[in-house]
């Protein structure tokens, strides 16, 4: 899941941290995890560096502010700080790291909400994504996050010819500055936390989103390869890779069940993901994307030198 400002982010992280444990250990996590950030010396993870990381800065907002999680990037081997605010991007350009995806700014509205399927918004998300490509584009990142939005009552045969038709109302753009618009599918089933899936949204299957990609039919409109909401709403994930290689533009990772670290505690074979996407020849990135259910560092170092193939 996305955000659309630091405010937003770190109002997310704080209702999640309060569902993994109280507010009592959200405020020893954070003052924890930024004692590490600032005070150990940080070992590299990554060896062979055939997979792009980054971490999604969502993920990690309370527990370390921009300038420690830009070292803790750094120490670890990983390449980008994701999804983060356009304020900090010439802070990650100074330090040699990317934006790997930007999120746009649907404020108060998470980005996900509102989206191109509804055309009463196709205003406002148009603005939100022309901001971001803009944003992009001064600093030379490549990737905008983009959504279909809630289904509030459209059909999905509408909801396809709105995304089309609002995707096409910009995706020229997108060309003509440099920048890929990632459309991202979301899942529906898990409802027990706002950031863990997203009951009622509309692009809520891998096909559904390949169709709405194949009919704008811009190389500048691709697929955000989620792997924990592709297993949960449809499964098959390396073959599914495979098949859809020509539109996976950016990956994210977390654990399912839970949305938790890449651990043996939940079912995705990442070692074997991260392969086939070497396979495939994807030089994209993998954005790290779980919610911490303890020590951040230590779930963000075990999960980059997962991903490590």
């Amino acid at each position: 899941m996305k955000r659309a400002n630091s405010r937003t982010t770190v109002s997310n992280r704080r209702q999640v941290l309060k569902a993994v444990g109280g507010a009592t250990a959200a405020v020893l996590s954070v003052r924890c995890g930024l004692a590490r950030a600032q005070d150990l010396k940080l070992e590299p993870v990554v060896k062979n560096g055939r997979i792009r990381q980054s971490i999604v800065h969502w993920c990690f907002a309370d527990y370390w502010d921009v300038p420690a999680m830009i070292r803790i990037a750094k120490g670890l081997g990983c390449k980008s700080i994701e999804l983060i605010s356009p304020q900090f991007f010439g802070m990650l350009k100074e330090h040699g790291l990317e934006c790997a995806i930007a999120s746009i700014d649907m404020s108060p509205d998470p980005p996900f909400v509102k989206g191109f399927n509804n055309p009463k918004y196709h205003d406002r998300v148009i603005k939100a994504t022309r901001d971001a490509i803009d944003a992009c584009a001064q600093y030379g990142f490549k990737r905008v996050i983009s959504f279909t939005g809630m289904r509030e009552d459209i059909s999905d045969e509408d909801g396809i010819r709105n995304c089309v038709a609002g995707y096409k109302k910009i995706v020229g753009y997108a060309e003509k500055k440099g920048v890929t618009l990632c459309l991202e599918m979301l899942n529906t089933r898990d409802s027990s936390h706002p950031m863990k899936g997203h009951p009622g949204y509309q692009g809520n299957h891998t096909d559904y989103c390949i169709e709405i990609i194949k009919q704008v039919g811009s190389p500048n409109l691709k697929f955000l390869f989620d792997v924990y909401h592709v297993q949960i709403m449809d499964g098959d994930i390396i073959r599914r890779i495979r098949q859809l290689k020509e539109y996976v533009a950016h990956v994210h990772t977390a654990g399912n069940p839970g949305r938790g670290e890449l651990d043996d505690r939940q079912e995705i074979n990442y070692r074997a993901v991260m392969q086939a996407l070497v396979d495939i020849g994807y030089d994209g990135f993998v954005g790290q994307e779980f919610i911490p259910t303890r020590d951040p560092l230590a779930g963000l170092r075990q999960a980059v030198e997962v991903c490590d193939v």
